[in-house]
């Protein structure tokens, strides 16, 4: 009954938080930013161009009005009197995943994203930027954004271009913006850290990219600098882009399908000071640009190039072209230019699987060939002499055989930090073994970073029975009595860790006015995530873990326990963590190489069988470095082997913080230091959370390695 009452309980709580995720509106600006002193203004006859008054515009450009209100989205994508078409499943589920058809004439949304550098990764949403504002939409219309998302401050709005099916579009003039010396000196330092903009259309991100140059690279950049060597100033010049050429590759197959799908999309920034037609400022319009209609051809001029250098009011002129390509490319074939790559990468992949299976080999034989051949031996002459007292006496009983009255004695000091941090660590183990076959069998999409973080975070709170379950068996193994503040501990310890440190740098970057900065709503869905969902878990798990039976073990300890001799250099901390933990990183940091890529540089990851294979090779060479150096422990009768266990494992996380300090010195060029301090917070949080899985998995390998030994004993 008890059991039944707590399924369903379960099951509410579940139900509620879940609703809750689904039902949280969309975040705001994470600035909170309103565009009250820089004036923006636009044609008022025509979306493209119009005329108005304005008594501060530049000399060349004038009669621009301020743009009241903003153009809403009907329909589907904004055109009026066309049906909304119906979405398969898979399409409403999940966008991007199943091919979508436009018709001819058809309004697609460029969705605009994060503003984000490699030197800082502290992003900026689009519309922080002194820009055209997009077009104002409904609830119905939004992008859906998942609990990973909104973590990593994604907020994808529609933005001001107007893109319709099959019809190129010359260059366009969207609006002018004034912007005063303060926003000015924002954008140069924009581009001095290398910001780039990131939009999307129909789910593919936009791909900045050169034949001529052999390169490929995501979103463009805000602006450029040319340095006093070129330019022959005494100090650097800061440019902005402010004309984009679109080019988007589309495929017609109608024996297949009807209607175009999209299979590229690329931009060309242009950097242009754009001039009127008229000399008459009281006649010029926006839409009668000298350099930007019909008949214009834009492209980088250095003597046209539009300057940010000026302190005093910018007015800038936004402008964008579309031009449409047929393309051979397969629909499913559309995503090869992102992923692409090099033999070198490829051939560093196997490597990595290579090296691995090499060391988990090395360690397979040293285990098998050396230590069961002595084992064996060990156990055969002690069973043998068992019933010669004078025999073991005389040395028949020596080693780790001396050790079967205190092997399984409780660990001193700290019984229930390592019941937490052993269940937390298997909590963490399943939920990353969940995640890479949900990826591997096509339920995840690894471009979706989003995605896969909602996906971890929700298999990590549904992992907590699994926690409570080992947490409370090793308390009751170990005879204590506290057994529902372990329980608390086990729900609460490690997810409050993170949520203080994940608070703590959330200040920081609100003051700075990042998009990661993570709304109220956010850290409610997460407290209620935490709350209704992951600690009931635990304490269900706890609850079957302290009804089943007692673990077993096949000796019995003594009540007083032996006095340790002195034991070797070598398997006392720190001199074992260092040793233990080496190895199995050593396994896994090539591919580690490319994980951290794929997250801090904005690479793409995808090959998750070989992350599978390596993870798994991880366990086997973690597990056997924990059992050598337990059998050395124990030869030298030295019978504390639990924490030892444990740390010795654990010091894998630790090794991998290292990596992130080298990775840090050598791959990124991070500038400031509130770059630094969230590059470092990140890896500490996942350095942690894989020292608490490593240290889970070679604490059970000990404990299973020193019950079957022990139980080959023949002791009374």
């Amino acid at each position: 009954m008890l059991s039944s009452m707590g399924t369903r309980a379960m099951m509410r709580s579940l139900s509620v938080a879940l609703l809750f995720l689904l039902l949280v509106p969309s975040s705001t600006n994470a600035l909170g930013r309103r565009k009250t002193k820089d004036e923006l203004v636009v044609p008022k006859s025509t979306p493209q161009g119009g005329g108005g008054g304005n008594s501060d515009a530049p000399p060349n450009i004038k009669k621009l009005e301020k743009r009241t209100p903003r153009k809403k989205i009907r329909g589907r994508f904004g055109l009026p009197g066309r049906r909304r078409k119906k979405l398969g499943l898979s399409a409403v589920l999940f966008p991007g995943v199943s091919p979508e058809e436009f018709e001819e004439g058809e309004e697609i949304p460029i969705w605009v994203d994060l503003v984000e550098s490699k030197k800082t990764h502290v992003p900026f949403e689009y519309y922080d930027l002194p820009t055209c504002p997009g077009p104002t939409i409904g609830k119905a219309q939004r992008l859906r954004k998942n609990l990973g998302a909104k973590l990593q401050g994604h907020n994808q709005q529609p933005s001001p271009y107007d893109i319709r099916v099959l019809e190129d579009r010359p260059c366009t003039a969207t609006c002018m913006v004034k912007i005063g010396a303060r926003k000015a000196r924002w954008l140069r330092r924009l581009v001095e850290r290398q910001y780039r903009i990131h939009v999307s259309l129909d789910s593919l991100p936009v791909l900045m990219k050169s034949q001529e140059l052999s390169y490929a690279v995501r979103g463009y950049p805000v602006g450029f600098k040319i340095p006093p060597a070129l330019s022959n100033k005494g100090n650097d010049l800061y440019y902005l882009y402010n004309h984009i050429k679109f080019t988007i590759s589309y495929r017609e197959d109608p024996d297949n399908f009807k209607g175009v799908r999209v299979v590229g999309f690329e931009a060309h920034p242009v950097s242009i000071a754009h001039e009127a037609k008229e000399e008459d400022a009281e006649e010029t319009k926006l839409g009668d640009l000298k350099t930007c209609g019909k008949d214009s051809v834009v492209h980088n001029n250095m003597e046209t190039f539009f300057s940010i250098d000026a302190e005093d009011e910018l007015s800038i002129i936004y402008s964008y072209e579309v031009i449409w390509v047929e393309s051979e490319t397969q629909w499913s074939n559309r995503w090869d230019i992102y992923m692409l790559g090099s033999p070198s990468e490829e051939t560093s992949h196997m490597f990595s699987v290579v090296n691995a299976l090499m060391i988990a080999s090395f360690l397979s034989a040293a285990l098998g060939g050396i230590m069961i051949r002595s084992l064996k031996k060990d156990i055969s002459a002690y069973n043998a002499t068992f019933s010669d007292l004078d025999t073991l006496e005389e040395g028949g009983e020596s080693g780790w055989k001396l050790m079967h009255g205190d092997v399984f004695r409780p660990p001193a000091n700290l019984i229930m930090l390592l019941c937490v941090a052993t269940g937390t660590g298997a909590q963490i183990g399943a939920s990353i073994v969940f995640t890479i076959f949900l990826s591997l069998f096509g339920f995840l999409s690894p471009m979706d970073k989003g995605q896969m973080l909602t996906t971890i975070i929700m298999l990590y709170v549904l992992s907590g029975s699994i926690a409570g379950y080992c947490s409370s068996r090793l308390y009751k193994f170990f005879q204590a009595k506290a057994w529902k503040r372990n329980t608390i501990l086990t729900a609460t310890a490690f997810p409050g860790v993170l949520v203080s440190m994940f608070l703590f740098l959330d200040i920081f970057l609100r003051f700075a006015g990042a998009a990661t900065a993570v709304n109220f709503l956010t850290i409610l869905a997460l407290f209620l995530l935490w709350v209704c969902v992951a600690t009931p878990l635990v304490f269900i798990g706890s609850f079957f873990g302290y009804r089943a039976q007692k673990i077993e073990v096949p000796v019995k300890t003594n009540q007083i326990a032996r006095v340790i001799p002195d034991t070797p250099w070598y398997i006392q901390p720190p001199y074992s963590l260092i040793l233990v933990g080496i190895v199995p990183f050593g396994s896994i940091c090539v591919e580690t190489y490319f994980i951290m890529g794929a997250i801090w540089l904005g690479q793409m990851y995808y090959i998750m069988g070989v992350l599978l294979v390596v993870v798994l090779i991880l366990m086997v060479i973690t597990s056997e470095m924990s059992i050598v150096m337990c059998y050395l422990q124990l030869c030298s009768e030295d019978h504390r082997w639990w924490w030892r266990s444990f740390l010795n494992s654990s010091a894998t996380g630790g090794w991998l913080f290292v990596y992130a300090l080298w990775f840090l010195t050598t791959n990124l060029k991070l500038v400031g230091v509130l770059p630094t301090m969230v590059y470092l917070t990140y890896m500490s949080m996942v350095s942690m959370a894989f020292a608490l899985f490593c240290g889970s998995v070679g604490f059970f390998a000990s404990f299973w390695f020193n019950r079957k030994i022990f139980g080959a004993l023949k002791v009374d």
